[in-house]
């Protein structure tokens, strides 16, 4: 139907807009909904791109399904509008919740189970939002059809959709998150949508029947959400200790990642998005292994450069050269670097490195403030988390470690963390590869650390390396004697060929979601 010469300049109506708002609800509601199970997935089954792209897979098909449905519903549009709603609203809203839940009290190993649960949740609400849409435009056509012609009427509706999308796609992870957690976020989204349901109620009660019933599912459903909402702390506190199996005794999400500090009997853990970073009763074995090879063949480094390592415990291990005059610790999330810098507890642990003078912190992304500066080091230490994602998986490639050439003295030494030789060969060879793919010469080296088992390292430089005559005193597992031990590999742990790693193929993230997809 043509849209009438006067009908473009007549003023909206209250029900008009309070739909075009829903659509703008909805949109938002929808993929909050996507990205709060795209996380979850990565959270509790590792932090990865393959949870993320498969749950993003699911919904979309599932939306798909659900526009597809919406085509056998030829009456009441109004009343079946609202029940999607509610549905959606209580369903969505839930389920991160109920995924936390259902995986903590899930036995270990039993991961099958959990997603079964979690890729049915995302396509029932993804069918469900998929009906969403369609019915919204088939009431607006219905009901005001004097103003809306087909054109209009798709253009107004994806207009409100897009810009919702658009919206939570940038307040997810800078806002909602960081200021509400997963679990609350998707109560309160699930609360929007009873809103909507609301809305509808209101707007067509001439015409809605058994009103009474709808008005009865609107308030149970308000009243669900609402009671989630005041346990949602204590649901979140549960899972998580039951999942860590110590007491929590710090978590809060930042932009970039979950982060969670636990106490007990055996000492502080660090995890980051669900996995280990340290154990403070074997840290130090890292934290030795990682930074005292490089510092003593240098011999007397002045400059070091940390990439990572926002906990500061490499720093600790640096600062224990008096020849050294200035560290640049670069760490993307400030909350790591103010956390163990301001929380007692976690400084005693690196020693009060973070508040050294010697010390500058830099809250960036390492690749572009490598771009930007022209400083040379002594020594550079990358201390990154291991390359579960792209993300990280860009700061492992033979461009970044270009980069770290470009920063390093002539003299100088790199060391990069690198993951298991033994878990993950391939993926700790894949970055020897690397490195020596921009001409640097690199020396392999490994460590034990109960917490994780055995560990790899890569020292990389201009020269061949020099071991080492002499460490600083007090050290407690790296030493003169001890280090050939470190340097040799036996055969299960030998070189293997890998191809280079790079920004255009990234074949570093699928080695290592390969090989450590194969331990869980």
């Amino acid at each position: 139907m043509s849209t009438p010469p006067h009908a473009e300049h007549r003023r909206p109506s209250l029900a008009e807009v309070l739909l075009l708002a829903s659509v703008f609800v909805i949109a938002a509601c929808g993929l909050v909904y996507e990205l709060a199970a795209g996380a979850l997935a990565s959270y509790l089954l590792g932090d990865s791109v393959l949870q993320f792209s498969t749950v993003i897979g699911v919904y979309l098909f599932a939306m798909g399904l659900g526009s597809w449905l919406s085509r056998f519903v030829e009456r009441q549009l109004v009343g079946v509008f609202l029940q999607v709603e509610l549905l959606v609203g209580v369903v969505g809203g839930l389920m991160p919740a109920a995924l936390f839940a259902v995986h903590s009290l899930l036995p270990p190993g039993e991961g099958t189970a959990f997603r079964v649960l979690l890729y049915g949740l995302v396509l029932l609400v993804g069918t469900l939002v998929g009906l969403e849409i369609p019915l919204v435009m088939r009431i607006l056509k219905h009901h005001f059809s004097a103003r809306y012609g087909l054109k209009d009427l798709v253009s107004q509706v994806l207009t409100f959709d897009y810009l919702g999308a658009l919206l939570v796609a940038l307040a997810f992870p800078l806002v909602l998150v960081p200021q509400l957690g997963l679990v609350r976020t998707g109560i309160a989204f699930g609360l929007l949508n009873v809103v909507v349901a609301v809305w509808a109620l209101w707007l067509f009660r001439a015409e809605l029947r058994l009103h009474q019933a709808h008005a009865a599912a609107c308030l149970l459903s308000g009243l669900l959400l609402l009671a989630a909402l005041l346990g949602a702390e204590h649901l979140t506190s549960w899972a998580e200790e039951r999942f860590y199996g110590e007491h929590i005794v710090f978590k809060q999400s930042s932009p970039y990642q979950r982060i969670v500090v636990t106490d007990g009997r055996a000492g502080t853990r660090l995890f980051l998005n669900g996995n280990l970073q340290f154990h403070s009763k074997d840290e130090y074995r890292y934290h030795e292994a990682l930074v005292q090879p490089a510092m003593a063949a240098h011999g007397a480094p002045k400059r070091v450069l940390v990439l990572g390592g926002g906990d500061g415990m490499a720093v600790r291990e640096i600062l224990k050269y008096a020849s050294v005059e200035h560290v640049t610790l670069v760490e993307l999330d400030p909350l790591m670097t103010t956390l163990f810098r301001d929380t007692p507890k976690l400084a005693a642990l690196n020693d009060h490195s973070l508040s050294s003078p010697k010390l500058r912190i830099v809250n960036a992304d390492a690749f572009g403030w490598l771009e930007q500066q022209k400083d040379s080091f002594d020594v550079i230490v990358i201390d990154f988390p291991d390359p579960s994602n792209f993300a990280l998986g860009k700061l492992y490639t033979a461009s970044f470690y270009e980069l770290v050439d470009q920063h390093l003295a002539a003299a100088g030494y790199a060391v990069v963390q690198t993951t298991s030789p033994l878990i993950a060969r391939r993926s700790f060879w894949t970055v020897v590869t690397t490195l020596e793919a921009v001409g640097l010469t690199t020396t392999p080296y490994h460590a034990h650390v109960p917490s994780f088992g055995e560990w790899g390292f890569v020292l990389a430089s201009r020269r061949p390396f020099r071991r080492p005559t002499q460490f600083p005193p007090g050290l407690r597992f790296v030493s003169v004697p001890s280090l050939p031990a470190l340097l040799d590999f036996p055969p299960d742990m030998a070189r293997v060929p890998t191809d280079v790693n790079r920004l255009s193929n990234q074949v570093l993230v699928q080695t290592f979601e390969e090989e450590w997809g194969a331990v869980h």
